[in-house]
């Protein structure tokens, strides 16, 4: 199997020696002459594997390996240096160094050292990508549901693909634990970059994304590289796309079309290479129809569509999520975790849980903390207060009561279709006049009308 190997030295005979044995090897080679010219490197295309020497202008081997970790790199690295010292190799090995070996060396030391590495990241990558079954689901998901098998399957074929990915969930579910997963096994080398669009307000947005040049607007004092420029050869994950005001979602499609962006207060094009996931908890369809999301756009970032399913769709995970999230803040807190009896496991597998995991964590954080005994009991979960459980999802007198947690979508549905229905009674299936009665728009009301079959 051919691998691509990135040889820095800023000797060229060393790099030139270097790349005609590891290409009689079968292996591609990239070389690079110092730590700086090797990062850009880098970040051009996938890298199996890097030899970098220590002493080097600009950036030297240290500074290199530094920067790889900043970056979450997990290429593996063999230092060769003909100034070693027991500080510098145990600095180097700190950094994540895989090997050490002093110049003057034999050729098959280094052969021997790069197999061993290859062999190392081989297994580092299998592990990223498959933990142990029981309990840890797949990296740094909890589950082995067919939900979650399913959902593993399908970030596994995807991920090798530059294709843009559209994440589809309700809120707590996990998305941007999915994004980054596509991104850790996509063999892209560059960062994962996320953006939420619903948290930073709208005029400051479009310089979050695309940077500016100093002077650009006031305030703008030094120039700033934006997040499509920081993603470049990694993953820019948009979360809650949906929250993106239209002018900026114009944008950001003829980013995607065209790979090329222009920061505020400049008419220079930068060349961007970029992987797109996007997210959302909103049905994009009904996004669409309610005018929240462009109907090009959409189809630019739909290219592979991934829905996480809701925790009540994976009951059989919840006793491995909340051994999970107790084990982990009794630990933070110095603590001996408590186990869970089989009651208190029923009451939460039979709750119905809006938030999701995120309320699951929130719920298990509280328990460790107040916890004082071996065990967390019934009692200990006070999930009544926050919604209802599966086996009662509504309590009332009669058709018109409404339950006291209304992010069950079942229970939202079933409202929608009541409310449109009358609407339409009253203004005698005139759509538009039930649509004001409704305050929607007449496109959203035909949407609605379709997706519930009325």
């Amino acid at each position: 199997m051919s691998n691509r190997i990135l040889v820095v030295d800023d000797e060229e005979k060393m790099r030139r020696l270097l790349e005609l044995a590891l290409t009689a090897l079968g292996h591609e080679v990239v070389q690079a002459g110092d730590g700086e010219e090797a990062l850009a490197r880098f970040g051009e295309g996938a890298i199996d594997l890097i030899l970098t020497d220590l002493r080097m202008p600009r950036l030297d081997g240290l500074g290199l390996l530094r920067a790889l970790r900043e970056r979450g790199a997990e290429v593996p690295v063999v230092v060769l240096t003909a100034y070693g010292t027991v500080e510098s190799a145990v600095e180097a090995m700190k950094l994540g160094a895989v090997d050490y070996i002093l110049r003057p060396f034999e050729m098959t030391t280094v052969e021997l050292a790069v197999a061993r590495a290859l062999s190392m990241g081989q297994v580092q990558r299998e592990n990223s990508f498959l933990r142990d079954e029981v309990g840890r689901g797949w990296g740094e998901f909890v589950g082995q549901s067919p939900a979650m098998a399913e959902l593993y399957r399908l970030i596994r074929q995807v991920a090798p693909a530059r294709s843009n990915i559209l994440v589809i969930g309700e809120t707590g579910t996990g998305k941007e634990l999915v994004a980054r997963a596509l991104h850790q096994e996509s063999g892209r080398s560059g960062l994962f970059v996320p953006v939420n669009c619903a948290a930073i307000p709208a005029e400051l947005l479009e310089s979050e994304m695309f940077g500016h040049q100093k002077g650009a607007f006031t305030g703008a004092e030094r120039d700033r590289m934006g997040r499509f420029e920081v993603a470049s050869g990694g993953t820019l994950f948009l979360d809650e796309v949906t929250e993106m005001p239209m002018a900026l979602q114009s944008k950001l499609l003829r980013v995607l079309q065209e790979n090329v962006i222009e920061r505020l207060g400049s008419h220079k094009p930068v060349a961007v290479d970029l992987r797109v996931v996007a997210a959302s908890n909103r049905d994009p369809q009904q996004a669409m129809a309610e005018g929240r999301l462009r109907q090009d756009l959409y189809y630019r970032l739909n290219v592979v569509r991934i829905d996480v399913p809701p925790l009540r769709q994976r009951r059989e995970d919840i006793p491995l999520l909340a051994g999970h999230f107790l084990d982990k803040y009794s630990r933070e807190l110095g603590k001996q975790p408590p186990r869970l009896v089989q009651e208190a496991l029923d009451k939460l597998s039979a709750y119905a849980w809006p938030g999701n995991i995120r309320e699951l964590e929130n719920m298990m954080e509280r328990a460790a903390v107040l916890s004082k005994g071996p065990a967390v009991l019934p009692g200990q979960l006070p999930l009544e207060a926050s919604g209802q459980t599966a086996a009662t999802p509504a309590a009332g007198n009669g058709d018109d009561a409404l339950p006291d947690n209304l992010a069950m979508q079942p229970l939202v549905d079933g409202l929608e279709q009541r409310l449109i229905r009358e609407a339409l009674a009253r203004s005698a299936d005139n759509k538009s006049a039930a649509a004001r009665l409704l305050e929607i728009s007449e496109r959203s009301l035909w949407y609605k009308i379709k997706k519930f079959g009325l």
